[in-house]
């Protein structure tokens, strides 16, 4: 990059957009020049507006920024949405038509079909959308996935490619981290399995189809493949696990599974984007792997592991995957979506862009 980017966080008091804080306050190529919050934050300084749940305390130049109304005006080049999807849609779509590259964690434009639900390792062409949007500027958006379909999709990829997938079973165990703060009640959580997560079987049945499409001429012809999903909210705090059964095209053992997710060559490979984790998808061999509290911070958050790859007596194939949820399934996973539209000429200083569109 030959300059760095301004950036604007858009619901940036909520988990989601201490995140992007957290992500952000040393990026290379990124810098945050704008954050933006409901009306009860916005006048005050970061510091006082957030009711901060971060490891580590808050950068102190970002803590000095105050927070700006969520509306478009902000003094950056795109943004990064960690809206709740109550607000995002309207909100989102008044940045993309004021001229903001709108880069979205929530739900509200995953399945129009001119926008790219987008995991850089899995279906980086899908950014060709970009161009089949109108939005009466030179604004776009761009979503990634929900944080339990990134795990499964990351898998099914490479098996896809090697094999081909007709019929996937996948079984959720998904953490705390994943209802935002303060999220579900203690003595819901402790101790106990909750068997539903309002909407999240419709997006890990619905948005796997998108993702692994076929991109041709402006548009996504959807894969073929039925997902069936149970999803479950457990007492872990980080890292949502999938136990997962695949119905393959072609015939498959489960060494031939485990080559083919270890040897996957990421589109990313050379790219140098600072996000990419150096290993995509690590696979591994010890039968009680991977665990969320060993390993949902491989690759900083970004790397994807798989495990206990083994023969399905019902399908063919089974394992178990772990994502870390709220960086790769959420705002680390948009950050890597931005590093990739930036490289690709999509994100540039507002007023170049602007001439661009001249």
């Amino acid at each position: 990059m030959d300059q760095s980017l301004r950036v604007g966080i858009l619901g940036a008091t909520g988990a989601v957009g201490q995140i992007f804080v957290q992500l952000l306050a040393d990026h290379p190529w990124f810098e945050v020049t704008a954050l933006a919050a409901s009306d009860r934050s916005a006048g005050r300084s970061y510091r006082d507006a957030v009711n901060w749940i971060g490891k580590n305390p808050i950068p102190p130049r970002i803590a000095a920024m105050t927070v700006a109304p969520t509306e478009p005006g902000l003094d950056c080049d795109f943004v990064f949405s960690g809206l709740s999807s109550s607000v995002a849609g309207e909100v989102e779509r008044a940045f993309a038509e004021a001229g903001y590259p709108v880069i979205s964690n929530a739900k509200n434009y995953r399945m129009q079909d001119d926008v790219p639900l987008l995991i850089p390792e899995v279906n980086p062409d899908h950014i060709g959308l970009i161009d089949e949007q109108d939005w009466g500027s030179d604004g776009f958006i761009v979503t990634n996935p929900n944080c339990s379909t990134v795990g499964l999709v990351c898998a099914l990829r490479p098996l896809a490619d090697a094999f081909g997938v007709e019929l996937v079973q996948a079984t959720t165990l998904q953490a705390l981290s994943g209802a935002g703060h303060p999220g579900v009640p203690s003595l819901d959580a402790l101790g106990n399995v909750i068997p539903y997560i309002g909407g999240e079987e419709d997006k890990m049945t619905t948005e796997p189809r998108k993702l692994l499409g076929a991109f041709a001429d402006g548009e996504i012809t959807p894969a073929d493949i039925t997902v069936s999903a149970q999803c479950n909210r457990v007492p872990v705090k980080d890292g949502h696990t999938s136990c997962v059964s695949v119905k393959l095209t072609r015939d498959a053992t489960p060494e031939a599974v485990r080559e083919a997710l270890r040897s996957f060559a990421s589109p990313l490979a050379g790219k140098e984007l600072p996000s990419a984790p150096e290993t995509f998808i690590h696979v591994d061999d010890a039968p009680d792997y991977p665990q969320p509290d060993r390993h949902v911070n491989r690759g900083d958050g970004m790397t994807v592991s798989v495990g206990r790859v083994r023969p399905c007596e019902v399908l063919d194939i089974k394992f178990v995957t772990l994502v870390h949820n709220t960086v790769r399934g959420a705002a680390g996973g948009a950050v890597l979506n931005a590093e990739l539209l930036a490289q690709e000429g999509y994100l540039m200083p507002r007023r170049a862009r602007a001439a661009a569109r001249a």
